[in-house]
Parts: C-alpha cells; sequence; structure tokens
C-alpha cells in the first residue's frame, strides 16, 4: 500500500471556473495591460472599501513602490517588524534609507504598540524618527491599527500597512485595506497566500495623489495625463516619463485570475476558519501554545502557528516531515538575517520576536485542506508533543 500523499503547509485553490477565466483572457487579444486589471482593481476596492487600488507583479513591488510614493528618501528611517519576511523590511533600504525594527507583542506576534510608543519617544528625543511605520499583519490578523495610527499622527509618521497575510480580514468590523488606518495597505496573491495570482501583489489607498503617484512607478515613471506631463504633446502617441519608475506591471492573464479568485474569497476565509477553529478544539489540553486573537480582528488564516517548547521543535518539526506533513516555520527574525547583521544588528535586539521564533511552527492551512489530512496533521502533532 502506498504512503499517503505529503501535505504542505499551503497551497493555491485553483478550479474550473479560474482557469477559464484565464483562458478567455489568452483568447481575447489582451494578455499584458488590458481591461482585466482594471476590473481586478476595482472589484477589490470594492470589496475592501478603499477608493483605489493599484495591481503590481508582487508584494514586494508594492512595498518598494509604496514607500517610494510615499516620499521615503535616503537618509531618512522605515520601522517595520523583525517577525515578517524580509521584504516588509527590504523595502525601505531599496529607497536609501535606515531600517530599524519594532518588537512584536508575545501574544499576538504582530507589532507591539507599547514597545513603538517607547521606540517613538526615545527617537523623538534623538532626532531619529521614522518618515514609515510598516506594522505587519502576521498569519492574516491585524495589527492594533488605530493605536499606530494615533502614535504615528502624534509623531508625524506615514504608515504602510504590510497585510500580505491579510486580505479578507478585518479589523474593528471593518475590512483590512479600506485606509481607515493607514496611507497605503499591501496584499500578496502568491500561490500559499489566502487567493492568488501566482505571482502578484496590490496596493490600496483613499489618497489620489498617492494613487497616480503608483500608476507612474509601476511602469517606468511614464504618463500621458496632461496633468502630470510638462510639454506640449508631438501627437496621441506621445508620453512623457516624469518619474525614475520600474516595470512592476502585472499582466491581465494574472488579473483575470486574481479577480476570479475575488469572488471565491469569502468561501476560502471561510474554510480557513473553520480550520482554524478545529485545530484550536483539538489541541486543547496539549503542551503548546495555539494562535491568541485580539478582539478587535477577524483573521484571514494565512497562517495557523502553533508555539511548542523551544528545546522540542527540531524533533516535532522532523517528526511532522517522516509523517509526511511539510510544515514551516514563520519567520526568522530579519534583523539576526547576515545583511542585517552587516549593518549593525545583532541577536538580543529584539527578544520577544527571538522567543517567539524559537518556539514557532506553521501548520499546515490552505482552504481546500480535507478534514482527514488535517486529522493527520492533528494527531502527528498530538503523539509529537506529549
Amino acid at each position: 500500500m502506498s504512503p499517503p500523499a505529503p501535505i504542505p503547509y499551503g497551497r493555491q485553490s485553483i478550479d474550473d471556473d479560474d482557469i477559464a477565466a484565464v483562458a478567455a483572457t489568452l483568447k481575447s487579444g489582451w494578455i499584458t495591460q488590458g481591461p482585466a486589471i482594471d476590473r481586478f482593481e476595482k472589484a477589490m476596492a470594492a470589496f475592501c472599501g478603499a477608493k483605489h487600488a493599484v495591481a503590481v507583479c508582487n508584494a514586494t513591488a508594492a512595498l518598494h513602490i509604496g514607500a517610494l510614493a510615499l516620499g521615503l528618501k535616503p537618509g531618512e528611517r522605515l520601522w517595520t517588524s523583525p517577525n515578517t519576511f524580509v521584504a516588509s523590511a527590504n523595502c525601505g533600504l531599496y529607497c536609501g534609507a535606515t531600517v530599524d525594527f519594532v518588537d512584536v507583542d508575545p501574544r499576538t506576534y504582530n507589532m507591539s504598540v507599547d514597545a513603538l510608543r517607547v521606540k517613538l519617544e526615545a527617537a523623538a528625543n534623538n532626532g531619529t524618527l521614522p518618515k514609515i511605520i510598516v506594522p505587519v499583519d502576521f498569519s492574516g490578523q491585524s495589527c492594533e491599527m488605530a493605536a499606530i495610527r494615533a502614535l504615528a499622527k502624534q509623531y508625524g509618521c506615514k504608515i504602510m500597512e504590510d497585510a500580505s497575510h491579510a486580505v479578507g480580514g478585518e479589523y474593528l468590523g471593518r475590512k483590512i485595506g479600506d485606509g481607515s488606518h493607514a496611507d497605503l495597505t499591501v496584499f500578496s496573491f502568491h500561490p500559499v497566500k489566502i487567493m492568488t495570482t501566482g505571482e502578484g501583489g496590490m496596493i490600496l489607498t483613499n489618497d489620489d495623489e498617492l494613487y497616480q503617484k503608483l500608476i507612474r512607478l509601476r511602469s517606468h515613471g511614464i504618463t500621458r495625463d496632461p496633468r502630470f506631463t510638462q510639454n506640449t504633446p508631438d501627437g496621441p502617441w506621445s508620453y512623457e516619463q516624469v518619474d525614475l519608475g520600474f516595470n512592476y506591471r502585472i499582466t491581465d492573464i494574472q488579473a483575470a485570475l486574481g479577480e476570479n479568485q475575488l469572488k471565491k474569497l469569502p468561501k476560502f476565509l471561510t474554510s480557513r476558519r473553520a480550520l482554524a477553529a478545529r485545530y484550536d478544539e483539538k489541541f486543547a489540553g496539549l503542551s503548546l501554545t495555539t494562535p491568541w486573537q485580539h478582539p478587535d480582528t477577524l483573521s484571514a488564516w494565512h497562517l495557523y502557528v502553533v508555539q511548542v517548547p523551544a528545546e522540542k521543535r527540531l524533533a516535532i518539526f522532523e517528526g511532522l516531515k517522516a509523517a509526511g506533513i511539510f510544515a514551516q516555520i514563520h519567520y526568522i527574525p530579519v534583523h539576526t538575517q547576515p545583511w542585517y547583521q552587516a549593518l549593525g544588528f545583532k541577536r538580543g535586539d529584539f527578544p520577544e520576536a527571538e522567543r517567539y521564533y524559537s518556539r514557532a511552527i506553521s501548520l499546515p492551512m490552505f482552504s481546500s485542506l480535507s478534514e482527514s489530512d488535517q486529522d493527520r496533521v492533528i494527531d502527528a502533532l498530538q503523539r509529537l508533543v506529549l
């Protein structure tokens, strides 16, 4: 008898409707910059309750041009969480800025409001305030954005919310991305995220000026809009480069997939929330910590992360792998990466993030995870933590 199929920690959910949407685009004559992008952007903005959405080739590109649109310059500062993928910090380095981190809350693993308050007060006293704060909605749960926004206003900082994990999540009863507490919000559509375009990202904003800047920056800084050009056009073909932009465009093929996936997002979220609730129920009483949920949030559940005794984590991780369960670790704290250590960071700088990392294991979590496969995960983990 052959062994059961391996279970990954994350996987896209693609059906015949998605394939048909992509095939229709391939047959339409528009495969790069066409109407599917505009439809996808408008649909996502409407879903979240935002005024504008700008689709790009990936969330890293979104973070980069988001930082540029907010005016981040060499010598200025960007702060983010150490518990994130490196892109949340790298976007500041791409702009020539200095990057620093704010330690995490030990319950949510998101940026700590208390740590941010203390760090901002110290930075105000020594002239090192950040231009941009990048809170990261880790695992799909919103940061405490109202408190973070209040601190940002007090100290004159901009907010770019990295909601790569959190499309469809809610905070204070409103969709993440509606712009209530951030100048910009970034989503990711990588295949292991809540919904996918293959690779892809999006930036949402309610600011008209930022929107126009983002549109230009994603496409070489080029515009035909007479509001932003300087010269009399030679003809209808004329365009002007008015910013130093990039080729960060998404394609119509990807946007068609994204538009169709968005229609199924409520179903994906319902499935993920049911899986998370079932994990919570089955793990009650075990010697591990399940994810705590802030009462102001409704997570999108990109990840389900448990914490186990640090001294047992490697054995548990390997034991899951031996059982055909491919868990993952999210995240190695950014400040411990060699590139950032070369910038002067060291282990011990952000102890809560490091403590969390030493115990964390991300279990399989995707909308098509069957109850029987989830039972395999649950049974294996129960045996391994005893």
